[in-house]
Order: C-alpha cells, then structure tokens, then sequence
C-alpha cells in the first residue's frame, strides 16, 4: 500500500522557528495520524507485514542538518508499535518549504498481509 505524503499539524521551519524536539514530536504526531489513515484505508493494522519505505520531509532553513533526528519521531514510534515490522528504508530531507507552512511530511510504503 502506498500512502501519499501526511503533514503535521505544526507548522515552521526547523532551524528558525523550531527545535530539534519540537520537529521530533511533530514528526511522532505525524506518525499517528498516519497510523490512523492505515487503519481507515486497511481495515485493520494487523494486516500489515512491514514497513517497506518512508520518505520523511523536513521543513528547514538551508543551514539546518539535522533531518534524520527529526524524522526518528515517527520512525521510533513505528518501533514501539510494530516491534520488527515497523523497520523501514528512510530518506530524511530538508526542504526550503512545505505545503501550508508545514514543519514535516511523511510518505510511506506499506507490505500488507492477503
């Protein structure tokens, strides 16, 4: 399953108007509000076999570097839900801006049980 990218309810630029902590946590928020999409698009979360892909988006300021500690929010919550199944391949990129001023943007690639 292939679910197009969800944005956080936060909104600012790591780097400027954000923190690190501030970005992990809107990247966690991001993960649950995903985590509900699947449920809805899916039926159940227990049909899925593993987390195949996530491409993770990073509203920041050219200088910002610290992407993948923003996008692990959402990829530890993965491993506190799905244990194993929730391992993914990952890009954590920055962009110099995001629809509607958004601080991130997950995609995701979803294995799922017949």
């Amino acid at each position: 399953m292939f679910l197009s990218g969800i944005g956080s309810t936060s909104k600012g630029k790591l780097g400027k108007e954000l923190t690190v902590e501030e970005g992990y946590e809107a990247a966690r928020e991001t993960g649950i509000t995903i985590l509900a999409t699947l449920k809805a698009a899916c039926g159940d979360l227990g049909r899925i076999k593993q987390f195949v892909k996530v491409h993770g988006m990073v509203n920041s300021t050219p200088e910002f570097n610290q992407h993948p500690q923003v996008i692990n929010g959402f990829s530890d919550l993965m491993l506190e839900v799905f244990g194993e199944k929730g391992k993914h391949a990952r890009a954590a990129v920055g962009h110099v801006s995001l629809p509607f001023d958004i601080a991130v943007e997950i995609e995701v690639i979803v294995e799922l049980e017949d």
